[in-house]
């Protein structure tokens, strides 16, 4: 399945397992692992790096780790350091110091058609066939003769040297026969064969010193113990099918230990040939290893087949004392069998689960039926009674539990949306019998002077359900959910003559008279055509809704952005209700455009700006108590002293003092109501946002939501983590991933770190830039999905059938992006230094290449220029690639450009580029106009001494 995982294994105190933190990293990869080894597999580096074998691909990652703060604060990263894609399926792998090269190991990879490709770390060396091959069969290196070893389908094993391997015929060549044949290598012939007669499962080259020169293989019947020449040491036949063997180191001298598991789910103990320890395993291990845990040495870790991890120990000796036998007694049979009885009956209320375990299959133990009144109450139950001279109405909702069973200890909460209030949040019902019910009724209405941003409320039953083995109960939570109506909230009106926001929806059936759906409201409507309908909100502004005579479009419009949310939800439920009831099935609504970014990064401003302000506000109150407090000491210490001192103003001070405390106080919490209210109204144009992109791309329920989790990741802010952070951390991780337009980043995309710690932006300049971005890709058929594999290109047939009307593919723009920071531990592997330009430009194409994993995220931006000024961003872009060298990735794909552009400046010489890009910096000095693309970047560029030139 492709998913790699690192674990540090602890000891269990539980019966069930080990703890969740035991697991360290755990990465999705787009390809399945067939092998992992761990070796110096990088060049200059001494340390181990881990290599992945795909089907197609030979990855190489190195795993880092950053200790964190708390206990559970440490984090490991995987970072791709280089990768070989295979021209060939692969089959095994194995590594060593070939050729008796010292400090680094390289690898060699089995085909599934039998050529051995050799690897020394970031380059391909050569490639072989095996001679006779038919099907792959296990593969391992010898250090001590230089030499690998395999078992053909001739049930043979086989030992090649590595020189007999270098200096045969070049596998090239005998893989296409139009090329010429290589007369220079000799032909490949094994060293030694050795008849096993049977297929091996695995082959294992002890490097411990007293089993210097022997090789172990595990056959399907027998093990067998060969020495380094290929002479026989020992042979085991074996009465049982095995699974998986490992030899160790023993305490014996000239012996060798061997760990063997079978099919029987046991694992063997053997000293040679002799059986020493024999224990009984939950599953079939497929493979084992010993490893020392927490300073315990000779720890058994076994695997199953179905990822079931084992870390076991044997640490006592077994006792060879048997008991002798005592005088046969005759046995009551009587007393037995009653016996036994009692211990059946035992078991089985042991194993009885059912009352134990939560009920999946069968029944919940309540049920919630909610009703919400049709009419409002009268009167009201509102603790504000009118709001702009408005009357605030209330509605009655009533809940009924039904117990199915036994439950004891229920309580009932109810929760609704902000400035949403209810008269009575919490009831204590009482123990309840099967069969029995119980009506709860209180009343919702509105508190507050804005509107809300969701009219739904949530209803929670906490109980417990008594069981044999239980008496007090196993406790269990109930969730239902009911939806209060607008008229709650807004009241018809006559329409206004002029607005200032407005919004149009198309539909594909014909005109729907307005006052058949929005029944409660028609009857106080002035307009009794059923074309307009008018709605006053209680606490905002107006919201108009048009219908079109002739057209199937609907219009709504209103002065407040935000306060069109409620309508244009409501309207568009009522148009699926309708027409469902209709028997309507194709029935499809859509939003033509263009989306209302300006409009809602206003609510975005407003939000952010009283953020900054309550920072202030309470950075200030930090400042002024600090003083206060500073004061009063003062004044303590003069009213203790035995001769009294002037206070010389003191008290004036501290008076001063604490009504500035009081006075920011208050101002602070001002501030917080209208950061709550600007929090609500935030929640209701991103709800409109995403409604109306879903209705413009006609999105499905499941990208719908990841949009809305992306643009809405909390319920309300804290003073630790805001709104802006986590929704730009969202919207990048979408544009990196997802909507990325580099395929290759995506492999490692997930692995990378996230950036900083999330906090207080400075402007929402970079959140705007993103959420704008995050549209346009979505516009231009970028699709919404969680899974690894969502970056692959869909076709341009694809994606015209998929959308209503169709949509051009996202366009592949080299150069015009934004480069998002790309972690310092990622630049490691940059060259900064370059000898010349030739040089330096083949580096710089083979570390893109071969690095896709470190290349920066390039986000697009909108294509909004004109052609003078693209004509003057290529001019800076050449410009910028005289003067800066320190971002080797941005000059290669800046050269590249330059070199595919034409062959006229490929002749000329390096004096006539110099002379030409000074005279055109002096014609860009005159110009006035400067295209988007001349960054702050380019600027500092300029104040940097030339890394070019020295």
């Amino acid at each position: 399945m492709g998913m790699l995982r690192i674990f540090s294994p602890h000891a269990s105190k539980t019966i069930e397992g080990g703890q969740a933190d035991a697991q360290l990293l755990e990465v999705q990869l787009q390809n399945a692992i067939i092998q992992v080894e761990l070796g110096k597999f990088v060049s200059c580096s001494e340390l181990l790096h881990l290599a992945v074998l795909h089907p197609r691909k030979l990855s190489v990652y190195s795993v880092s780790g950053t200790a964190g703060n708390v206990e559970h604060g440490d984090q490991y990263q995987l970072k791709l350091v280089y990768e070989h894609n295979l021209q060939r399926t692969a089959c095994n792998m194995t590594y060593g110091t070939f050729g008796g090269v010292t400090g680094h190991h390289s690898l060699c990879i089995q085909s599934m058609d039998g050529m051995l490709m050799f690897f020394e770390q970031d380059s391909y060396s050569f490639g072989r066939f095996l001679p006779g091959f038919l099907l792959p069969g296990p593969l391992t290196y010898n250090p001590r003769t230089d030499s690998f070893l395999t078992v053909s389908s001739a049930r043979e094993l086989e030992s090649y040297k590595y020189e007999t391997l270098a200096v045969a015929t070049e596998a090239e060549s005998r893989q296409d026969p139009n090329l010429p044949l290589k007369t220079g290598g000799k032909r490949l012939t094994p060293d030694w064969v050795f008849v096993l007669g049977e297929q091996a499962l695995d082959l294992c080259v002890p490097s411990f010193s007293h089993a210097s020169s022997h090789i172990f293989i595990l056959g399907e019947r027998n093990i067998y113990c060969l020495r380094d020449n290929g002479q026989i040491h020992f042979m085991k036949k074996l009465e049982f099918n095995p699974s998986c063997f490992l030899p160790y180191a023993s305490v014996t001298d000239g012996t060798t230990n061997l760990l063997l598991g079978n099919h029987t789910n046991m694992l063997l103990v053997y000293q040679d040939v002799t059986l020493k320890w024999a224990s009984q395993l939950s599953f079939i291990p497929v493979a084992v290893r010993v490893a020392n845990f927490l300073d315990v040495k000779g720890v058994v870790v076994s695997l199953s087949s179905d990822g079931q991890l084992l870390c076991s120990y044997m640490g006592t000796d077994p006792s060879f004392f048997s008991t002798p036998k005592v005088d046969a007694r005759e046995a009551d049979y009587e007393q037995v069998e009653a016996e036994m009885k009692k211990l059946q009956k035992f078991i089985r209320e042991a194993t009885r689960t059912q009352d134990i375990l939560p009920k999946t299959d069968s029944e919940d133990d309540l049920c919630i039926t909610t009703t919400v009144s049709s009419s409002m109450d009268n009167p009201s139950q509102a603790l504000i009674h009118d709001i702009n001279g408005l009357p605030v109405p209330s509605v009655t909702v009533q809940v009924k539990v039904k117990a199915s069973s036994v439950v004891k200890s229920s309580k009932l909460s109810i929760g609704v949306q902000p400035p949403l209030a209810v008269t009575q949040e919490q009831f204590v019902l009482e123990a309840m019998g099967v069969g029995s019910s119980k009506v709860v009724v209180f009343s919702a209405f509105l508190n507050g002077h804005y509107p809300p941003a969701d009219l739904t409320g949530d209803i929670t039953v906490s109980y417990s359900s008594p069981t044999e083995l239980n008496p007090k109960g196993v406790p269990k939570v109930l969730q239902s959910r009911f939806n209060l109506p607008p008229s709650l909230v807004c009241v018809a009106c006559p329409p206004p003559k002029a607005t200032k926001f407005k919004i149009t929806v198309d539909t594909n059936q014909p005109p729907v008279d307005l006052s058949s759906i929005f029944r409660e409201f028609s009857a106080k409507s002035e307009d009794k055509d059923g074309n307009s309908l008018a709605f006053q909100l209680l606490s905002g502004a107006k919201v108009t809704v048009l219908a079109s005579k002739t057209s199937q479009r609907y219009r709504i419009q209103s002065d407040s952005f935000e306060d069109m949310w409620l309508v244009v939800k409501e309207l568009v439920h009522r148009f699926d209700q309708h027409f469902s009831k209709l028997g309507i099935k194709d029935f499809k609504k859509s939003f033509s455009g263009p989306l209302p970014l300006e409009e809602y990064f206003l609510s975005v401003d407003k939000h952010f700006q009283l953020r900054v302000s309550a920072q202030k506000y309470q950075d200030l109150l930090s400042e002024r108590a600090v003083q206060f407090r500073a004061i009063q000491r003062r004044l303590l210490t003069r009213f203790k002293d035995k001769t009294p001192a002037p206070l010389q103003n003191l008290d004036t001070l501290m008076d001063a003092t604490y009504s500035q405390v009081m006075a920011l106080a208050e101002a602070a919490e001002e501030n917080r109501a209208l950061l709550e209210e600007a929090f609500v109204r935030l929640r209701s144009a991103t709800h409109l946002l995403v409604l109306l992109l879903s209705l413009w791309q006609g999105l499905t329920p499941d990208q719908t939501s990841i949009l809305e989790a992306t643009l809405l990741p909390l319920l309300q802010d804290t003073p630790q983590l805001g709104w802006e952070e986590s929704c730009d951390a969202a919207v990048s991780h979408l544009l990196r991933t997802c909507l990325s337009q580099n395929p290759k980043d995506q492999a490692t995309s997930l692995a990378q770190t996230g950036g900083s710690v999330l906090g207080l932006p400075s402007d929402t300049a970079r959140l705007k830039k993103h959420i704008t971005l995050l549209c346009e890709r979505i516009g231009k058929g970028g699709r919404l999905t969680l899974a690894s594999e969502a970056n692959v290109q869909v076709p341009a047939q694809v994606q015209n059938l998929a959308v209503p009307g169709g949509v051009e593919p996202i366009a592949e723009l080299a150069g015009d992006g934004e480069e998002i920071e790309v972690p310092q531990e990622a630049t490691k592997f940059i060259k900064k230094k370059q000898p010349s330009k030739k040089t330096k430009k083949e580096k710089e194409k083979k570390e893109v290449s071969k690095e896709p994993s470190e290349a920066s995220v390039k986000e697009e931006e909108p294509i909004k220029e004109t052609k003078k000024e693209k004509k003057e961003s290529s001019k800076e872009k050449k410009e910028s690639k005289k003067e800066s060298t320190k971002e080797p990735k941005e000059e290669a794909k800046k050269e590249s450009k330059k070199e595919s552009s034409s062959s006229k400046e490929k002749k000329e010489s390096s004096k006539e580029k110099k002379e030409k890009e000074k005279e055109k910096e002096g014609k860009e000095a005159g110009d006035k106009k400067v295209s988007r693309r001349s960054s702050v970047k380019v600027k500092e560029k300029k104040k940097e001494p030339e890394a070019a030139e020295g």
